[in-house]
């Protein structure tokens, strides 16, 4: 159908635009006189790593972690797979050896180190005197709690031997390049991934603020060791991270321009609510219904960001398709409003899923089916909800990531 179509190819103008292909060749830097060591981690990671084997003139060696299912073939840079959004010990065993790997090196050499969003979950090496379990446990109660992605990962840099600008503070003297491909609002390098080669401005006492005002539960160990403070990361200034260059290869910003000018050639004017939209996704849902009720036919209603889900029921889903299930209540059968939310690397939440598809029939089909839109919802099931009715969007890993894709289409 005309809608589906149009939304589907949106959403395939974004995920191309911030494919490591085609935004990483663009970005080398200068080759060192010494070696290039190569590392990173994000569910973009290893196609960056194939990007950048195919880019570069010269020898390299390295490694990458991604997550399950997201490798790809390459020929001089080890991938490894690891698990997402709850560390595991691959994760943990190959992130000690990256940070092995940069500590050997001398100031001729250049570490590339290639990010993408979920670098936090997948470099995972827990500070002095704490252990897998523990980061694991946290790691649970941060996805619960609905908190913001900032404040998530300022209490990750806390807990880190790596990130919060550890891991650059550990390749001194060498040159440290990073490619991001950002999936955080504003795109601020010290987000994504937690800003492993990056100064890290907050502090233990903002980690401890954050658990408070946040409400997240922790074991004695991990509040022991953040009211110790010790070992702060490294913060603006370091001398030890002056030697560190950021580029953003691609961002949600850049990425929304693209779906944009699809939705212009196809004759609908856009309204773009924002590429660092952050928030409880039933209530921004809520909010972005009462925009396209009230929005003119023949108009695309475009956002990106990152929206959270605060768990309270044991359902299946994550915060895209929450989002469309709050969407579609919300809009309750208007006509002609169509709807498509995504996350572009292909995976939402811990699902099989990138997102889902909204109609006006949405509700109605779901209740023939046997499906309850009201307890889902209160469950956290949307992922059941939509996989009921057929209207899941499956694309696989996408290679890519830069975080939730929104589009609302108030047809002609």
């Amino acid at each position: 159908m005309k809608h589906s179509t149009l939304l589907s190819q949106m959403f395939d103008a974004v995920v191309d635009r911030a494919h490591p292909n085609v935004c990483l060749p663009n970005h080398l830097p200068l080759p060192p006189t010494g070696r290039t060591l190569v590392v990173g981690a994000g569910k973009a990671s290893a196609a960056m790593a194939k990007a950048f084997e195919q880019s570069w003139n010269g020898c390299i060696e390295g490694l990458v972690i991604t997550r399950y299912g997201h490798s790809v073939k390459t020929n001089q840079i080890e991938i490894v797979e690891a698990s997402h959004p709850i560390p595991d010990s691959r994760g943990f065993m190959a992130t000690k050896r990256i940070l092995e790997m940069v500590s050997s090196l001398n100031s001729d050499d250049l570490v590339i180190a290639l990010i993408s969003g979920g670098g936090s979950s997948l470099l995972t090496l827990p500070a002095e005197g704490l252990s897998l379990k523990d980061k694991q446990e946290i790691n649970v109660e941060l996805l619960k709690s609905g908190a913001p992605i900032k404040a998530i990962n300022c209490i990750r840099s806390h807990i880190s031997l790596i990130k919060g600008g550890r891991l650059a503070q550990a390749a001194y003297p060498a040159r440290v390049v990073s490619l991001i491909i950002s999936d955080v609002p504003g795109d601020d390098p010290t987000i994504i991934a937690s800003g492993p080669t990056v100064p890290d401005p907050t502090t233990f006492s903002n980690a401890l603020e954050l658990l408070n005002r946040y409400r997240i539960p922790v074991s004695e160990k991990i509040m022991d060791h953040l009211k110790a403070g010790l070992n702060e990361s490294p913060k603006p200034g370091d001398p030890y991270l002056l030697k560190s260059q950021i580029n953003v290869l691609a961002s949600p910003g850049l990425a929304l321009k693209e779906a944009a000018k699809i939705a212009h050639e196809s004759g609908y004017k856009t309204i773009l609510l924002g590429d660092a939209i952050e928030g409880e996704a039933r209530i921004i849902a809520d909010e972005h219904a009462q925009i396209a009720l009230n929005s003119e036919p023949g108009t695309v209603i475009l956002s990106g960001g990152e929206l959270t889900v605060a768990l309270k029921g044991d359902g299946k889903g994550g915060p895209n398709t929450e989002y469309a299930l709050a969407l579609a209540l919300s809009l309750n059968g208007a006509r002609n409003i169509y709807a498509l939310a995504c996350d572009t690397d292909g995976i939402d939440g811990s699902e099989n899923n990138a997102g889902a598809f909204i109609g006006p029939d949405t509700i109605e089909r779901a209740k023939t089916a046997g499906k309850d839109p009201i307890f889902a919802l209160k469950n956290n099931d949307s992922y059941t909800f939509f996989s009921g009715i057929g209207d899941l969007m499956v694309t696989g890993p996408t290679h890519t990531n830069v975080n939730d894709f929104r589009a609302i289409l108030v047809e002609h």
